[in-house]
């Protein structure tokens, strides 16, 4: 059992940054591969990003590459995404989510499959907007 909880959410102008935390709890070494999701209403969940827990691996959607960075500092069972750059579009709830998945999986289109991600946080929202 693993459970996610994220953080760290709020309102930023375009442009700005942010950064988001999931901690993660109980048998976190089930989840070898963790994810950003998000969700705006009357929109589909889409995956950010990904990152594998052994060497840090990492996997981003188009729309987000290049502006928003996926880590993790093991030691603390912490997930974090820093949103840069952002537009209005990014606007969303913003959902952690962990599975156990090989490599090739999480770093290579995993975060495109999130019936594969087996626990989730509570979502936190991130408002863009001047």
């Amino acid at each position: 059992q693993v459970q996610l909880v994220e953080s760290g959410g709020g309102s930023v102008q375009p442009g700005g940054s942010l950064r988001l935390s999931c901690v993660a709890s109980g048998y976190t070494y089930s989840s070898n591969c963790m994810a950003w999701f998000r969700q705006a209403p009357g929109k589909e969940r889409e995956g950010v990003a990904t990152i594998y827990r052994h060497g840090g691996r990492t996997w981003y959607s188009d729309s987000v590459k290049g502006r928003f960075t996926i880590s993790q500092d093991n030691a603390k069972d912490t997930v974090y995404l820093d949103l840069s750059s952002a537009k209005s579009e990014d606007t969303a709830m913003y959902y952690c989510a962990g599975a156990t998945m090989g490599d090739a999986l999480c770093t290579t289109g995993g975060g495109e499959r999130a019936d594969l991600f087996r626990w989730w946080g509570q979502g936190t929202q991130v408002n863009v907007s001047s």
